[in-house]
């Protein structure tokens, strides 16, 4: 299925820029579990947290074995953290795994991100996506977060997210784009 042909239903609380993220991912915002869903896209803002609601909603589609993303937004925010948003996910929903982790300029502002698949980085300071090399020194940083990554590609297999058994955490920073081509390759899987 193509991922524009996708049905694409969107969770979270409402601080968590719900209908942005409908609107970019061709999505439906739901506030009760939809079965006859491609994929669910649960919606979380650090500065905010996880509403009961959407943990019992990511819990009623278990059964299912339904594709779920986990979207980070609201990121431009001093207070707010890619790595606190992951690991409250990891304990109301599942494991999740961390395909990319956020890097920030020198403000604290997240400008880019950097793929534990390949190690590239993939800059959007300029609006736009230029992908560039990282040095020793970022893969020297993120070396433990991305042995973790593949360990779990490799465990649960190359589909597991299009299977319903791998969930993804991705940050998005509509201002700049960041994480919206990345979220979009995820969709293409299905």
């Amino acid at each position: 299925m193509s991922s524009t042909n996708l049905r694409v239903h969107i969770y979270g609380h409402e601080s968590a820029f719900l209908d942005e993220v409908a609107t970019q991912f061709q999505g439906r915002v739901s506030h009760e579990a939809q079965i006859e869903s491609d994929v669910a896209i649960f919606c979380i803002n650090p500065n905010t947290g996880i509403s009961p609601e959407s943990i019992a909603i990511w819990q009623a589609l278990d059964d299912y074995l339904l594709p779920r993303l986990i979207v980070v937004t609201g990121l431009t925010s001093n207070d707010s953290d890619f790595d606190d948003a992951v690991m409250l996910a990891n304990r109301v929903f599942e494991t999740c795994v961390t395909p990319y982790l956020v890097l920030h300029d020198e403000e604290g502002a997240p400008c880019a991100l950097i793929s534990l698949s390949d190690l590239t980085i993939t800059n959007y300071q300029s609006g736009i996506s230029e992908k560039i090399e990282s040095t020793d020194e970022h893969k020297s940083l993120v070396n433990e977060f991305r042995d973790e990554y593949l360990r779990a590609i490799d465990q649960m297999g190359s589909d597991a997210f299009s299977a319903g058994l791998l969930f993804p955490a991705i940050p998005i920073d509509f201002r700049t784009g960041l994480g919206i081509l990345e979220i979009k390759n995820f969709l293409i899987q299905l």
